[in-house]
């Protein structure tokens, strides 16, 4: 049997294990684990490849971003600073045709750049900006649609879970990708607030909506006391990276303490929040490992196996363009997000295509927006869309039905793969705050 053939094998095993609902690191490790013993006959070989695996990924000192972001995250939505940048943003924007929908978005972009989580984004603005919408007429399925399409900002505007795998597998700096992530991040969520305006000006039923004829401005005083504390944790966090004061593990401790004071002084947290916060900080960071870890023996065995070897060869042979690979990278990682999540994606994919940018002479760091900004077209396409079952499962509205939530995405999807295209023909975008 060729590398070809073998690896494509198991990439497809391990494809068809996850949709079968095997927990994703179970699936990567078993297949390689049972690759490499099939392939060299030698089942001390595979283990002997799973503890380095073990060594080279969990006990690294970076992997300390994991817990801290992670933690930073959950202190954040538990002292409510999403809902308080919201309140801020919809007084601005309630009398643009489509206004609260910018808001969310504006809102979102900030939320995502203290707690790096679409998941956190989704179920924090389904209770606050959909409801607010609905009150004033607005399609519920525009309404879902942009609190799903504007939640996968959590995973692109750093600090990002998604980018902090990458950086793993792609052996990057997680701060060069934080950084790189800013400008995607924005440009994204402008593009969000352009199309909202451009649904309004031209298809006026799909977003619906009357004038807030409530409308007070709110006062400086009270936008100060709702906008310093998110403001001052982003330049804590961002701006100690960017200056280099401050490393990614450094920033992570500094953020999740000013994020813990912050929630103190507001008085929204107790002990019993505090210790749900170190629960599920263990959890997901425990997760989050575990997948590094299966993504380590799944590289090796890939490496083992010869197929990136083999793959290179054969786009070398065929002459294949940097559009032509690019192409077929983001079709693939269009396809296996109707399939799989985002870390799934990056675990699988990347590891594949790695051996065949690096000879191009591009920048991985690059690459990585790439990957994560393609892989997260996945959060809103069905049938595994995860941000869309989020918001479904928070709402719990009868009137809002699943197919409700998928159709109000799929116009931000769009912008999306438009985004991701101007991305790749201009790599510029995404290396401008590091050159």
């Amino acid at each position: 049997m060729s590398p070809i053939e073998l690896g494509m094998i198991s990439v497809g095993a391990i494809v068809i294990l996850i949709y079968l609902g095997v927990y994703i690191p179970i699936a990567l490790g078993v297949v390689s684990f049972v690759t490499i013993w099939m392939m060299r006959d030698n089942f001390d070989l595979s283990m002997n490849l799973l503890k380095i695996a073990v060594g080279d990924s969990v006990m690294e000192y970076t992997f300390a971003t994991v817990p801290l972001f992670t933690f930073m995250g959950l202190v954040v939505s538990k002292a409510g600073l999403g809902s308080d940048v919201y309140d801020v943003m919809s007084t601005g924007f309630r009398r643009v045709k489509g206004g609260i929908g910018m808001a969310t978005v504006g809102a979102n972009a900030v939320f995502a750049a203290v707690t790096g989580s679409s998941i956190a984004s989704a179920s924090v603005f389904s209770k606050v900006s959909v409801p607010q919408m609905l009150r004033y007429d607005y399609n519920p399925r525009f309404a879902v649609g942009v609190v799903a399409g504007s939640s996968v900002l959590g995973m692109i505007i750093p600090p990002s879970a998604m980018l902090i795998i990458y950086s793993f597998v792609a052996e990057q700096s997680v701060g060069e990708m934080f950084l790189a992530g800013v400008v995607p991040g924005l440009m994204l969520a402008g593009a969000y607030i352009g199309a909202i305006w451009f649904m309004g000006r031209f298809f006026p039923n799909f977003v619906g909506g009357r004038p807030a004829e409530d409308y007070e401005l709110m006062p400086w005083g009270e936008i100060a006391s709702k906008t310093l504390p998110t403001v001052s944790l982003i330049l804590v966090v961002l701006g100690g990276i960017y200056t280099g004061w401050l490393t990614p593990v450094e920033a992570g401790a500094t953020g999740s303490l000013v994020a813990l004071l912050i929630a103190l002084i507001r008085r929204r947290m107790t002990l019993k929040g505090f210790w749900e916060a170190l629960l599920e900080t263990g959890h997901i960071t425990a997760s989050i490992l575990f997948l590094i870890t299966a993504a380590s023996i799944y590289s090796r065995m890939l490496g083992l196996a010869g197929l990136p070897n083999e793959l290179g060869d054969l786009l070398a042979g065929s002459n294949a363009s940097f559009f032509t690979v690019m192409f077929l990278y983001v079709l693939l990682m269009l396809f296996l997000g109707t399939l799989l999540d985002t870390a799934s994606i990056i675990l699988i994919v990347v590891p594949l295509f790695l051996p065949l940018v690096e000879p191009m002479g591009l920048s991985l760091v690059w690459f990585g927006i790439i990957t994560v900004v393609g892989a997260e077209i996945g959060l809103l396409t069905p049938p595994l869309g995860i941000s869309c079952f989020v918001i479904k499962a928070t709402l719990n509205d009868p009137r809002i039905s699943l197919k409700d939530v998928f159709l109000g995405a799929l116009p931000f999807a769009g912008v999306m793969l438009i985004v991701l295209i101007l991305l790749i023909r201009y790599p510029a975008l995404s290396l401008a705050i590091l050159n």
